[in-house]
Formats: structure tokens, C-alpha cells, sequence
């Protein structure tokens, strides 16, 4: 049996229609500010949505979201906060995935923070610093509860690990674009490419790309040989530099916006 958010996947693959993932850190720029987001960047075509639980020392992350992390931290933000705020989230049309470091959910307990996200709509999880072979006993749980654990693969990954987390796999495989953390970067689909192509050549499921995604041009080049582009470091910016008054709001619903239309040219 398929999971919801692999049907939603597979369909989107069907139609050969591009997918925008978007990244929130949860709890950024105010604590009251992540519903408000969701529904933005809902309303601007999000295909996706993934919502960060901030955590103290995130080894993935660039300055970027480790700065808006520190600050959700400092709003008070928690595990616990996090499922609530994804738990009146109902409205939204895009799938929602958490995206947090193992520590933190192990503290709160695995199998209550997986039926926690499962009650709360949460469709699936992202925990880079879990490896697919560590992995095993939350996977089982997440799938009890119809909820698909998602791994990571980089440029680094051997064929024989790639075979592993696409047998793995219930909804789709996140590309780190390259080697590093997180950040907006200048012409990372040159350095992406390749792996890409060798990644879709070798794996079954749908693959995202991340890490460095800054703009609609680098979106509409990496959407070519993949399934669609995640966006975090560059919207959180965005976020900063323009902040929620109203013309703010404009400026981050019209970046949104751009990169589907980049996405949308991708063919």
C-alpha cells in the first residue's frame, strides 16, 4: 500500500510536473509568525512544505538556518510547540514534512513524536543526522502511522548505500547538491548535474534536490534532471531582508512565485 505522500508524488511524476519544496524554520521570525507562513507560502505554490524544529547545534545547516534556528530557540520554540503548530495546520493544500536532528526527538521519545506528527497531518520526516542503517526501528514506527522517513544522499553516496536508501524509500530521496551544508550558493547546478544524472539513473523513486538553491535559474536547470528543487536558505533570507508587513509579505510571495515560474520552464 502506497502512502499518501507517495501517491501525491507519483502523481506529480505523472504529469511530469516540477515540484517546489519550501523550508520554514519553525518558530522564525516569531513564534506567532509560522502560521502565517504556512498559508503564504501556500497561497504563492508551494508543492511542498517542510518545517524545521530548530536544534541548538545543526551540523547540516549553514549560517543561515542556524541563525534563524538560534532565534526560534531563543522564541521559546520546542519539539512539543512544533507538533502543535503543525497540528492546526489543516488548511493547508501541500503536504507537510518535519525536518529535525535526531537528539531532539529521541529526548522527546521516538515512537510519541512519530504518532504525535501522525496525529498532527505530518506526512513525512526528514533527520539528516540519522543514518538509513540506524534508522530501522523509527522507520517501522513512521510507516505504522502511514508516514514516510526520507534519507539523504550527496555526491559521496556509493551506489551500494543509494541502492539501500531507495529500497528504503516510501516517497522520495532528497539530493544534497553538494558536498557541505546548507546555504544559497552562486551556480550550484554546475556542480550538480552530473550527480544528478547519474542519481536518476540508478534510483526508482522521485528525487528532490537541495542545498544552495538560491533563484528561479537554478531551479529551472537542476528541475531538468530531477523531480523538483527544495528552497530553504534563500526564502528564509528573504524572510529577514523584507520581514512580514505587508510589502514584505508581496516580496516573499512574488520570490515564491518566481521559482515556479522557473520550475515551469524546466521542459
Amino acid at each position: 500500500m502506497k502512502l499518501s505522500l507517495q501517491k501525491y508524488l507519483l502523481n506529480k511524476r505523472e504529469k511530469n510536473q516540477k515540484l517546489l519544496s519550501l523550508f520554514l524554520t519553525a518558530g522564525f521570525p516569531q513564534l506567532e509568525s509560522t502560521l502565517p507562513l504556512l498559508n503564504l507560502l501556500d497561497e504563492a505554490g508551494a508543492d511542498l512544505i517542510e518545517l524545521g524544529i530548530p536544534f541548538s547545534d545543526p551540523l547540516a545547516d549553514g549560517p543561515t538556518i542556524q541563525r534563524t534556528s538560534q532565534s526560534a530557540l531563543q522564541n521559546g520554540v520546542t519539539v512539543k510547540k512544533v507538533l502543535e503548530m503543525a497540528a492546526v495546520k489543516s488548511t493547508l493544500r501541500p503536504p507537510l514534512i518535519l525536518m529535525g536532528y535526531y537528539n531532539p526527538i529521541l529526548q522527546f521519545g521516538p515512537k510519541k513524536f512519530v504518532q504525535a506528527a501522525a496525529n498532527a497531518g505530518v506526512q513525512g520526516l526528514i533527520i539528516p543526522d540519522l543514518p538509513p542503517e540506524e534508522s530501522l526501528a523509527l522507520r517501522d514506527a513512521a510507516l505504522a502511522e502511514k508516514v514516510s522517513l526520507i534519507y539523504l544522499v550527496s555526491p559521496n553516496t556509493s551506489s551500494q548505500r543509494l541502492a539501500l536508501i531507495d529500497e528504503l524509500t516510501t516517497s522520495f530521496i532528497y539530493a544534497v547538491s553538494v558536498t557541505g551544508v546548507t546555504g544559497a550558493r552562486e551556480n550550484v547546478a554546475n556542480q550538480a548535474i552530473d550527480f544528478l544524472q547519474k542519481l536518476r539513473g540508478q534510483a526508482q523513486n522521485p528525487v528532490l534536490v537541495g542545498f544552495g538553491v538560491a533563484n528561479a535559474a537554478e531551479a529551472r536547470r537542476l528541475a531538468a534532471f530531477c523531480d523538483g528543487v527544495i528552497v530553504g536558505s534563500a526564502l528564509l533570507a528573504q524572510i529577514e531582508k523584507h520581514g512580514l508587513s505587508p510589502e514584505g509579505e508581496r516580496n516573499i510571495r512574488e520570490f515564491i512565485r518566481e521559482l515556479q515560474r522557473g520550475l515551469n520552464e524546466a521542459f
